[in-house]
């Protein structure tokens, strides 16, 4: 009896060790289900996000390759603020002008100023004319316009490229601006919440002061903005140095005959600039005191017939 009981009991303890093991086996593999569907997705995502390469379209790409393209959106981003001076040697200065206006026109600029100077020469038939102008044109076609330019003259005198990065000095601006505007936001919040005139006077003033703190960023933004999408070209054209013939003898006759007509201009000049300086000092100096001592002759003359009567009395 009592082994019979024993042995009832082993089997209900084997079969509930039994029904226990076999839940948690299933738990075990109901939590493991979802995270392999969540891995496989994410694998199927990556494999998506990097296809395969298909046979016959691999391309090799070098480091230098990759470092060229990363370097190029970075110059892309950057505000860099060009200008250039050039000087160039023009056959016809008139001539040139006009077409370095159509040049610029032609990539989306413009002249800011022309200005043309004539000088003299020893041919005062042919005056020598130098024109200087200043040319704004987008940042990209800088180089080209630059080279067009070059090309117009028969030689380049002078040239001078410079530029100024100010990309930090702009990023600058875009956090202050952007600070600004956030504390702005704050002082209006706080303006409507103000139960007082003097509180919501005194938020007011703060206010002012923020705003015209803003305005001044962004017109200095705005500035670095134009500067760096418009690049600025000094050009002057002058034409061809003349060459003179400096020897023989109607040469030297001439040279002679120029040379004695200069100092007889300036011999003219000099005594009408020194007729200019003594006519005041003539006028309110020199006269005055002749007209004074004039008078004082005049008054002498006067006293002395009666000088001499009154001694002719006394002496008789």
């Amino acid at each position: 009896m009592k082994l019979t009981a024993l042995l009832v009991l082993t089997i209900s303890l084997l079969s509930l060790s039994a029904c226990e093991s076999a839940s948690n086996q299933r738990a075990a593999d109901s939590s493991v289900a979802p995270n392999k569907v969540v891995v496989d997705r994410q694998q199927e995502m990556k494999a998506d996000d990097h296809p395969a390469p298909q046979a016959g379209l691999t391309e090799q790409v070098s480091l230098k390759d990759a470092d060229s393209a990363n370097t190029a959106s970075l110059a892309f981003d950057r505000k860099i603020i060009r200008n250039a001076n050039l000087t160039v040697e023009v056959p016809s200065a008139a001539d040139s002008q006009r077409k370095i206006v159509s040049i610029a026109e032609s990539h989306q600029g413009f002249v800011v100023t022309s200005e043309a100077t004539q000088k003299t020469s020893e041919d005062r038939t042919k005056p020598e004319v130098t024109v200087n102008l200043v040319v704004r044109v987008p940042a990209a076609q800088f180089n080209q316009v630059m080279e067009e330019i070059r090309a117009v003259g028969v030689r380049v005198i002078q040239e001078k490229d410079s530029g100024q990065d100010v990309t930090e000095e702009f990023m600058d601006l875009e956090a202050r601006i952007k600070n600004q505007k956030a504390l702005e936001a704050q002082f209006i919040e706080i303006m409507k919440r103000a139960g007082k005139v003097d509180d919501a006077l005194s938020v007011q003033r703060e206010l002012a002061e923020v705003r015209t703190e803003i305005e001044k960023l962004e017109g200095r933004r705005r500035f670095l903005e134009n500067q760096s999408s418009l690049s600025t070209i000094n050009v002057t054209l002058q034409p061809p140095p003349q060459i003179v013939n400096a020897t023989g003898f109607w040469y030297s006759v001439r040279s002679a005959f120029s040379d004695s007509v200069d100092v007889a201009v300036n011999i003219i000049l000099f005594l009408i600039r020194t007729i200019i300086v003594l006519l005041p000092i003539i006028v309110l100096i020199v006269l005055p005191s002749g007209l004074v001592i004039k008078f004082g002759l005049k008054v002498a003359r006067r006293r002395r017939p009666a000088v001499e009567t009154a001694s002719a009395a006394v002496s008789e």
